[in-house]
């Protein structure tokens, strides 16, 4: 006879937290967001590796990429490469990001000698960036001819059919530096010379990297920056359970710091047989984590496996539609809650602690310091980091608005037969994800800063310095679909374009 669970599972949106007492000691700045990444045992100072805040980005084609990488590590935080690439492109973007070293930004803007202002307005409106590298292919391996930034150009007294080359700044008239200088020794030329932004080349000319004024003070103001012990951006990347022979070594090889099973459900033979395979070839030097899980017993399966962390959640992502489609998977509030205390009773019997990571079901910034709370050592975020500038994907104007393309994994358009460890063919026979856009929210840094300014505050209204005493010390409720309704604007006029009055 199936088994029934006698609760019907929540999700975040049905708690709240209640508040706690809050001494005079208890501000927001003295908040530690410090989170481990890996497992380690009872007893060890530190786990071999820690997050300065409790955010990951999704491991997702058009969440992703390098660029969000460096960004989210630049924070505290980190990314985890998409794996549902060739081995060599995967590879490969892990590489760069490690090859940057903090203030040194690879180019992702690169046109072609041949290009027109229009073609430069419109890399422009697709990537926010206003710098742009002239290469003679457009590409970044191409040959550096010269820079483009918005002071090159008028767009209302220019022929959109402009020639690039009749506006940039040709290389011969660029201030640059060579290929292995410091970053102080970019900075002290970025303000000797007044420069907004410096190329880096190398010996035959091509652009490894550019340094940025305003990123100066941006370094200077993010002391949570995740390095490694080469001042590396600390990365991880997404691996599955069918190639994973060969991909596992290319990614050690360029570099990942940790890697993690993309799967849509890890309660798997396919991924014991993964984990043991890196066991046996690596021990203990290459940290991955696994998943997803909803319940104690697949919490269990994946510890005893050897997962160094371990993720939560089927169904709950945004542009997922697995429980549409297939009826499975749990409330993202329940699923957390159980695996949390799986977590602490597997850590009281062996005196390993696997460090649980909340995938899916983040509607409002709230629900991380819910899902914090409710035994998550960290989040990873899909739709929330897609919305960014640093995000892989496209941004267009859709009725005037800004928005940023957004798909699942399990769409078709992302193609990743990989993440499902059910043998056959290969090919998708039907969809668990959709293809979708998201308002474009700019830059990841003012976003994170914004949502962890709340976590902060919130956790201050617990009565906790950390994320340990959140866990230990919140009190949390269920509220009824009344309650939801009373805790947001309502019996009122909310102002806005369509019903500001004037005043007489």
């Amino acid at each position: 006879m199936a088994y029934f669970f006698d609760e019907p599972s929540h999700t975040f949106s049905e708690y709240l937290l209640v508040p706690g007492y809050s001494s005079s000691e208890c501000i927001p700045d003295k908040v530690s967001l410090k989170t481990p990444l890996v497992k380690y045992r009872k007893g060890e100072e530190e786990p071999k590796l820690t997050m300065n805040i409790p955010m990951v980005s999704a491991i997702m084609q058009s969440v992703s990429g390098e660029r969000m990488a460096t960004a989210l590590a630049r924070e505290g935080g980190v990314s985890f490469i998409y794996g549902s690439q060739s081995i060599e492109n995967e590879a490969a973007m892990v590489a760069r990001v490690k090859a940057t070293k903090a203030g040194f930004v690879t180019s992702d803007s690169n046109i072609s000698v041949d290009a027109t202002l229009a073609d430069v307005i419109a890399m422009k409106e697709r990537t926010g960036h206003s710098t742009m590298a002239v290469t003679k292919d457009g590409t970044a391996k191409g040959k550096l001819v010269g820079i483009v930034t918005s002071r090159d150009y008028r767009v209302s007294r220019m022929d959109p059919a402009t020639k690039i080359t009749e506006f940039m700044t040709p290389f011969e008239k660029l201030i640059y530096a060579k290929d292995g200088c410091t970053l102080g020794e970019a900075n002290d030329i970025i303000w000797e010379y007044k420069l907004n932004a410096l190329p880096v080349i190398d010996s035959d000319q091509h652009l490894t990297g550019f340094v940025f004024r305003k990123d100066y003070e941006s370094h200077k103001e993010n002391p949570n920056e995740l390095l490694d012990e080469h001042k590396r951006y600390v990365v991880g990347a997404g691996i599955n359970t069918r190639d994973y022979e060969k991909r596992v070594p290319a990614l050690v090889e360029a570099g990942a710091d940790i890697l993690c099973i993309d799967s849509s459900e890890g309660f798997s033979e396919w991924q014991r047989i993964t984990l043991k395979w890196i066991r046996e070839k690596y021990g203990d030097t290459v940290k991955v984590g696994a998943g997803n899980v909803v319940d104690a017993e697949g919490f269990r399966f994946l510890a005893e496996a050897g997962a160094d962390f371990i993720k939560i959640g089927i169904g709950g992502g945004s542009i997922c539609i697995t429980r549409e489609q297939k009826g499975i998977g749990r409330g993202q509030a329940t699923a957390t809650i159980e695996v949390a205390k799986a977590r602490d009773e597997y850590f009281k019997e062996t005196g390993i602690y696997i460090p649980i990571c909340s995938d899916g079901g983040i509607v409002h910034d709230y629900h991380i310091t819910l899902a914090l709370a409710m035994g998550a050592d960290f989040v990873m975020l899909g739709r929330y980091f897609s919305r960014f500038e640093e995000s892989p994907t496209n941004k267009v104007t859709i009725n005037g608005t800004y928005m940023k393309e957004y798909w699942g994994e399990g769409s078709a358009r992302a193609r990743n037969w990989q993440r499902y460890d059910l043998g056959g063919s290969g090919k998708l026979s039907f969809e668990e994800g959709v293809d979708s856009y998201v308002p474009y929210a700019g830059a990841l840094k003012d976003n994170v800063d914004l949502t962890l300014s709340k976590v902060r505050h919130t956790m201050c209204n617990c009565g906790a310095l950390s994320i340990p005493e959140l866990q230990k010390n919140a009190k949390i409720t269920l509220v009824s679909s009344t309650s939801i309704v009373e805790g947001g604007a309502h019996d009122v006029v909310v102002k806005d374009n369509k019903y500001d009055a004037k005043v007489n």
